[in-house]
């Protein structure tokens, strides 16, 4: 299979890759700004041969900033979107694989949840209009033992924990989320991007206190604390989500929040020199 990527440098795009290519699969394109290429500058970019699919994975995805900051959502994901599809439609390639988000089944709205609707609703024009087939996935709470430069919750936790710092969880004792570790996660969208012209939720399956993780954090570290906050703005307080579509398929999470974090947080204590490094050369 000949593909093309956006956003391979990110958390999910770097294991993604490793695994596709190891099967045997051909990047034919590769587009991510942390190697000075944008998504929307895409125009200017050419194919030597046919691609098979698209894997569009690059977006903004702090959710806060964009509320700080609309245009970061537009810019980035609504734009971005555009530009993608109709790279798509010139090129001749067949189908899109795109990964949106578990926060637009929550309540709360905000320009990121927004920002990934219109992005789904608009896949599924190009279908209806152009034929190019799609696969929708919303990942909730990924988490990798690698250096996660868009500052997830987890990269976040483990870094304080490790200098001591505090674990703040804005939210009170009962904020939930579904921790994803990457593992699971490359296993069920492998296993969705089989499938034409359908949405998945791909998660662990279950609900765990973000106060449990910080915890099992500082037990990792021996150190650091945990403070509880005002929740933030548009922020759902409980996640919890159906993934039986994905799981009917074969989906099966073998990796428990405790050995994710726990193997994560090796990942990080064995690297945590070269990680605040890399850090301090982007200030």
């Amino acid at each position: 299979m000949n593909f093309v990527m956006t956003g391979h440098k990110g958390l999910i795009g770097s294991f993604l890759l490793k695994r596709l290519e190891e099967r045997g699969d051909k990047p034919i394109l590769l587009v991510d700004k942390r190697e000075g290429t944008d998504i929307n500058e895409l125009n200017t970019f050419h194919l030597n041969e046919g691609a098979d699919v698209m894997i569009h994975l690059a977006s903004f995805c702090k959710i806060n900033k964009t509320i700080e900051e609309p245009e970061l959502a537009f810019y980035n994901n609504v734009l971005g979107i555009y530009r993608v599809l109709e790279f798509c439609r010139k090129h001749k390639i067949p189908k899109i694989v795109f990964t949106s988000s578990s926060r637009i089944l929550s309540k709360e709205k905000n320009p990121y949840t927004a920002s990934k609707l219109y992005a789904e609703e608009l896949i599924k024009g190009y279908c209806e209009c152009y034929g190019i087939n799609y696969i929708i996935i919303r990942p909730s709470t990924v988490y990798a033992p690698m250096n996660d430069f868009s500052r997830r919750l987890v990269d976040i936790f483990i870094l304080n924990a490790l200098q001591g710092q505090e674990l703040k969880i804005f939210g009170n004792e009962n904020k939930t989320l579904d921790f994803t570790y990457i593992d699971d996660f490359v296993d069920g969208f492998l296993i969705a991007m089989e499938q034409n012209n359908k949405c998945f939720d791909i998660a662990s399956g279950t609900s765990t206190k973000v106060s449990y993780v910080a915890d099992l954090i500082i037990k990792l570290a021996g150190q650091g604390t945990k403070s509880f906050h005002a929740p933030e703005i548009a922020q759902p307080q409980e996640v919890e989500l159906d993934i039986s579509k994905i799981k009917e398929l074969g989906f099966k999470p073998r990796v428990s929040v405790d050995e994710g974090i726990r193997r994560t947080f090796d990942w990080y204590q064995a690297n945590y020199g070269k990680i605040r490094q890399s850090r301090e050369e982007l200030k």
